[in-house]
Formats: structure tokens, C-alpha cells, sequence
């Protein structure tokens, strides 16, 4: 039988692994594997498991949420082979496995994440760390982070609605630079993303859904800070209801960023901290990680 490593983080979302999970490793031995399990029991569990395990294994399958997602992916990174792999999301929003088109039902997704479909995505790179969806910073993107676990697992999304509502009074603008291929833009920006998804925090409208998750390129957003509340509703009517074009978004394509911050500023990706910086380069590194799915791109 083929060997399987299956990295499980049994807190994601409302836990609902522990009930699922030999009806999981059943869908395992079925499909021709012999599954060996690992449980994480802390933070970068995950993350040192696939670096030290993961190339021993044709296929690597993880459990958990966004983070358990990045862990995963930072690990096999870091491998000098990389091995094929399946996620059965578990978390309480799973942004990135909206965009694979992922079932929310886990023994689906345990089935496809051993008979899918290889798809090559895109991985970014942020300073030293990698992430497979965004990296973000700005007003409210501590929240994914922030928000304890216990409150994430009784509410389940609305736990970051709430948190984010403690958020509105804390804005700041942070002065940046930030260079591509195309050009640069300076400004006070309140909030920005790089992105390689179609979800976000578990909306979709704030993000192309024609975006292509393989084609080398991140799709970029900056928000400039409003002069007045009523900028700042326009730039909400513009993000969600796709009105007329706002002077306070900027978007486009990039391969790569410089960004350049007069103070140093915190990053988020995937959901978890992702360190702080003045200055940092992000880089698109094409199809890098493939990843078991139904969906077949045409």
C-alpha cells in the first residue's frame, strides 16, 4: 500500500474532525493508502512535520484551517521533493479551499484529496515566509489571528464580525511606496492585500472571481486613507456593490511587489502573523504545490 501522511489539527473550526476521522481513514485505505497520523499539539506543528516528513511521501494530506493550510504548505517548501497534496478543510471561513472549489462535507473532501485532480498553484513569498491565498496589512487584519479559537469554534464566521467591529475605531494610515512591474504608487494607505484567491475572510465580493490561481500573478489591492466618513462609505459601496471607480482603491496585476513603509508594519498571511517589516519584497512563485481537486480548469 502506498504510505500517506496525514497532518490533522484537531481545534480547527468546531473540532468536527474528532467525529469524522475514522470515517476519514477509511476513505484512505480504500483508495490504495496506508495512513500515518500525525496530531498537532502546538503552533509550527504542522509547518515541521511536512519539512521533516513531507518528502518521504508521494502525497500529504492535511486537516485544520487557512493557518494549518500555511503551515503545511511552509514545510513542504522547504523539502527537496515535493510531494502532491490534499486538504479537507475545517477551519471556520477556509477562504482558499472556496477558491479550489473544495466540498465543505469532510468525507468529500477526504475522497478527493486522495482521487482528485492535480492542479499546480501558485505559492507567494513574503520576506522568508510563504502563503498560499494573501498577505495583508492594515485595519482589521489582525482579526483572523486575534480572534480566539474558543470564540471561532462557538460562533464559527461570526467571530471575526465581532472582532472586527472593535477594529473601526482603531484605524491609522501607514505611509508606504510600493513598487512593480508596471510602476510604483506612494500614499497613506489604510489597508492592502496581495492575493491569490477568490475569497476573502468569506467574501467573495471583494475579489475578481475571474482570477486565475496558476498564472504567476498576484492580484493587488491598496485602500488610501479617506479624508471624511463619506469617502470612507464610497470606498465600501465601491468594494461590495462594485460602483462607479473610487480615487481611494488602487488595483492591479503583479508578478512581484517592493513595498517600502515609513514604520515598520505588520503582516498577516493566511490568516496568521507573518512578521514586521519596513521594507519587503513579495514574490509569485508560479504552480510551486499540487493540490488534489474536482474542479478542472478549461
Amino acid at each position: 500500500m502506498r504510505r500517506l501522511l496525514f497532518i490533522i489539527n484537531p481545534r480547527s473550526g468546531k473540532e468536527q474532525i474528532r467525529s469524522r476521522l475514522l470515517e476519514i481513514l477509511d476513505i484512505f485505505v480504500k483508495a490504495g493508502y496506508r495512513p500515518e497520523v500525525f496530531v498537532t499539539q502546538a503552533q509550527g506543528d504542522a509547518m515541521r512535520i511536512a519539512e521533516q516528513w513531507g518528502a518521504r511521501y508521494k502525497l500529504v494530506v492535511c486537516s485544520g484551517g487557512d493557518g494549518t493550510l500555511n503551515e503545511v504548505i511552509n514545510g513542504l517548501m522547504r523539502t527537496k521533493k515535493m510531494p502532491r497534496l490534499g486538504y479537507i478543510p475545517a477551519g471556520s471561513t477556509n477562504d482558499f479551499a472556496t477558491s479550489l472549489h473544495l466540498s465543505k462535507q469532510m468525507k468529500t473532501a477526504a475522497k478527493t484529496a486522495v482521487s482528485g485532480t492535480p492542479f499546480a498553484v501558485d505559492v507567494g513569498r513574503l520576506g522568508e515566509r510563504h502563503f498560499i491565498y494573501i498577505a495583508a496589512f492594515g485595519v482589521f487584519t489582525d482579526v483572523s489571528y486575534m480572534t480566539p479559537q474558543e470564540t471561532k469554534n462557538v460562533l464559527g464566521h461570526q467571530a471575526y464580525m465581532l472582532e472586527a467591529v472593535k477594529r473601526l475605531l482603531q484605524i491609522r494610515p501607514y505611509h508606504m511606496k510600493v513598487s512593480y512591474e508596471a510602476g510604483e504608487i506612494e500614499g497613506d494607505f489604510i489597508f492592502g492585500m496581495v492575493t491569490n484567491t477568490r475569497s476573502v475572510g468569506g467574501f467573495k465580493g471583494l475579489i475578481n472571481q475571474e482570477v486565475e490561481l496558476d498564472d504567476g500573478q498576484f492580484e493587488v489591492l491598496l485602500i488610501a486613507m479617506p479624508k471624511n466618513p463619506m469617502d470612507f462609505n464610497n470606498i465600501i459601496s465601491y468594494m461590495f456593490f462594485k460602483e462607479e471607480k473610487n480615487e481611494y482603491v488602487h488595483k492591479f496585476k503583479a508578478k512581484s511587489i517592493r513595498v517600502e513603509a515609513a514604520d515598520a508594519t505588520d503582516w498577516v498571511v493566511d490568516g496568521e502573523f507573518g512578521g514586521s517589516y519596513t521594507n519587503v519584497e513579495i514574490h509569485n512563485q508560479r504552480q510551486a504545490v499540487q493540490i488534489l481537486q474536482d474542479y478542472v480548469k478549461k
